[in-house]
């Protein structure tokens, strides 16, 4: 009986078990700049359960899930980002400086499955880099 009791609890705490950050993840969460460039944090919500896509303005396309991030190093200047599911209108320009962090978040809404509606807004550095924080690569 108590061997069974504790194969449950071994089970249910390696089911706690959090996955590793990848190389990649733990670099991308130090939100450091990159000399001559700027770099675009996009997070996604934290509710719901709903994937939305976006394109940028130099062709990079992503797909966004709830507690998400996306770090996109651009060039100076201003760029465009749409949302490619949901409000199709969707949109938001940024006029981004060399050296700078930006945080745009990417509000995603569904029903029955599907995403419904996605709205783009530029966040303040305090929201943004506690999303990141708190989100997944």
């Amino acid at each position: 009986m108590w061997k069974a009791f504790l194969a449950g609890v071994v089970v249910v705490l390696a089911g706690c078990a959090q996955i590793p950050l990848s190389p990649q993840e733990i670099a991308d969460r130090k939100m450091e700049p990159v000399p001559g460039k700027a770099v675009v944090y996009i997070v996604q919500n934290s509710f719901g359960v709903y994937a939305a896509g976006l394109t940028f303005d130099d062709g990079t396309q992503i797909t966004t899930y709830p507690r998400t991030f996306y770090r996109w190093v651009a060039t100076p200047g201003t760029h465009t980002i749409v949302s490619t599911e949901g409000n199709l209108n969707a949109a938001i320009k940024l006029q981004v400086e060399a050296g700078e962090i930006y945080f745009v978040e990417h509000l995603v809404t569904g029903i029955r499955g599907s995403t419904t509606d996605a709205w783009l807004r530029k966040i303040d550095d305090n929201a943004g880099r506690r999303m990141v924080a708190n989100g997944r690569l």
